[in-house]
């Protein structure tokens, strides 16, 4: 059997949700996938990011990451997606590369691929388990199959959000702990669609 496709695909302005990503690639990795880890694009002013000097440092410590594409999408067997919160919703830069899936969605072509979500906020109540619900909905409009961490491993224990690794960013970088969450997430989407593709191939 080929190995599963996992598209990581992110927005991320301070670097917190970037971190993430990143952990997350490494787990799906190890999980034996191939990998795109993708940023989607920047849709705030120069004159925006420049007020956050966190802000404009990040975007160019991440500008060799690819920006993502429809294209990744169509080819991804598994889909991971992260936002910082925004209001207790996705960061708008996520959602409109999300709108865009629109022709793969009339195509019938974005259904059934496995998803999940991870996120970070500026406090630790900021509005997590309502933007990784929302993505949810998201995943429920492409009749994707969504996997969550739940608490099916013992770091779930430790990091207490069962619907997506979050990061409270009021605490520093995110925490060897969050970065293991995000490691096993990723690592189970892979392992529930590499058994998926091996049972559709086999039927």
């Amino acid at each position: 059997m080929e190995p599963v496709n996992a598209a990581i695909i992110y927005y991320s302005a301070t670097g917190n949700v970037h971190t993430l990503a990143k952990a997350a690639a490494e787990g799906a990795e190890k999980a034996g996938a191939n990998v795109r880890l993708r940023k989607v694009g920047e849709l705030a002013s120069a004159e925006t990011i420049d007020a956050n000097p966190a802000w404009g440092k990040h975007i160019a410590d991440s500008a060799d990451v690819a920006e993502a594409s429809i294209d990744d999408l169509a080819w991804a067997d598994a889909v991971l997606f992260g936002t910082p919160t925004r209001f207790g919703t996705p960061a708008s830069a996520l959602t409109r590369f999300i709108e865009g899936a629109g022709v793969l969605w009339r195509q019938g072509s974005i259904a059934d691929k496995v998803c999940s979500a991870f996120t970070a906020t500026g406090t630790a109540h900021g509005g997590q388990e309502s933007t990784l619900l929302a993505l949810g909905h998201v995943f429920y409009h492409w009749g994707g199959i969504i996997v969550p961490p739940g608490y099916t491993d013992p770091v779930q224990f430790e990091t207490g959000n069962p619907y997506g690794t979050s990061h409270a960013a009021s605490s520093g970088p995110p925490s060897d702990v969050t970065l293991r969450a995000a490691h096993y997430q990723a690592r189970r989407v892979v392992d529930i669609a590499a058994a998926l593709k091996l049972g559709r191939a086999a039927a």
